[in-house]
């Protein structure tokens, strides 16, 4: 098979590796440790976040677990740190932090007779001050269920903005904005509403208002809500769950007229280390034209 290059900038994978590099550099000069309330001589420096010290609540953390201690400026349980959900978001990372993520999404049609969509998704994440965070994707799209038919290069590039401390606000809002530019097709635009806590110890919960927009062809827009709801079993080790996705979608031609996708599976937490995570997750089409979409997540905080 002919190699292929992107017609549009074929300069974008370059561009957006040079980026994240002077990103992770700049934030690695600049992450200064968080001091615990009642702590002195706190170390200085870069810190991951599983180095941060925990910061006291009534005076104690020893009746909590290590993933629902609050660190960091934005004081925020340790397991919003990692990616919990892969349908879902909750909250931003800690300031400072810097991690790298590997993603696989199959999205698999009823209908044998079409293709098996498969994407690779390589993405670096920084949290900043004043409770932000980026994110950015460089995306192997194909649509041929592998790399044997056509394959393309997309790009995403995300922006969060939680509006408080975490605890100051029910449900932790967090707005959410990403332009998803996609080669030999429309690109899109996506924003959200997130929002996530703890219902109590080890359960954890999140929820996402969507509205994904195209910018030419036949301009779809879809809204949708996806929600999930995990158990730890294992405190900053395994954790178990499920989610679930609701979605509607019409196109310029067919406004008001919605097709419907409701998709619900189980959700899979494994930590083999505290500056890793594994998340699985395989959506059922309970309703619409896809028989699943299966998400695969890797993630490692350096």
């Amino acid at each position: 098979m002919q190699a292929f290059v992107p017609k549009r900038y074929p300069f974008l994978p370059v561009v957006v590796a040079v980026f994240l590099a002077a990103v992770g550099a700049w934030s690695a000069q600049a992450q200064t440790a968080t001091t615990a309330v009642g702590t002195t001589n706190a170390p200085t420096g870069h810190l991951c976040t599983w180095e941060l010290p925990p910061i006291a609540v009534n005076g104690s953390t020893n009746d909590l677990l290590r993933e629902e201690e609050l660190i960091g400026p934005n004081e925020q349980p340790r397991w919003t740190t990692q990616r919990r959900f892969p349908k879902v978001r909750v909250y931003e990372i800690a300031e400072g932090e810097q991690e790298f993520e590997y993603w696989t999404r199959v999205d698999v049609p009823k209908d044998s007779n079409e293709p098996i969509e498969v994407q690779h998704y390589f993405e670096f994440e920084v949290g900043l001050p004043y409770r932000l965070q980026f994110d950015a994707y460089l995306v192997l799209r194909n649509e041929d269920g592998g790399f044997d038919g056509q394959t393309y290069f997309d790009g995403q590039f995300e922006m969060r903005y939680a509006f408080a401390k975490w605890g100051e606000i029910f449900g932790n809002p967090t707005a959410y904005l990403e332009y998803i530019w996609r080669e030999a097709t429309a690109d899109k635009v996506e924003a959200k509403m997130l929002f996530g806590d703890e219902l109590a110890p080890r359960w954890h919960w999140g929820l996402n208002l969507v509205t994904e927009d195209e910018t030419s062809g036949d301009r779809e827009y879809e809204q949708s809500v996806t929600a999930g709801l995990s158990y730890t079993v294992l405190d900053e080790g395994f954790s178990i769950g499920v989610e679930a996705e609701d979605a509607w979608a019409d196109t310029v031609d067919n406004r008001g007229h919605y097709s419907n996708g409701l998709f619900v599976g189980p959700s899979i937490q494994v930590r083999t280390s505290r500056s890793t995570h594994v998340n699985i997750t395989p959506l059922i089409g309970v309703h619409g034209n896809e028989a699943a979409k299966i998400f695969f997540n890797a993630g490692w905080e350096f």
